[in-house]
């Protein structure tokens, strides 16, 4: 895959992702898909927008379950340790 490529995947996560998660500002939803993807780093690049997908997700589930009601909502962001 190469960069165009996962670019426009990455476009698709952040719209799919947009459609699962309404209620979220689509600040919120870029803010969780970017994160997702600085975090994969590594050569093999064919996975990476099924990966990012699945860990913005999981980060916008969390937002959504822990904001219930409130108006602002940031992505939770990964601690080391």
């Amino acid at each position: 895959m190469d960069r165009a490529d996962e670019m426009k995947a990455l476009a698709d996560v952040r719209l799919r992702l947009q459609e699962h998660f309404p209620e979220l500002d689509a600040d919120v939803v870029e803010a969780a898909v970017r994160l997702a993807h600085s975090e994969l780093t590594g050569p093999v690049r064919a996975f990476v927008p099924v990966l990012v997908e699945h860990a913005a997700r999981d980060r916008l589930a969390f937002a959504r379950r822990d904001d219930a009601g409130r108006g602002d909502v940031t992505p939770a962001a990964p601690t080391d340790g």
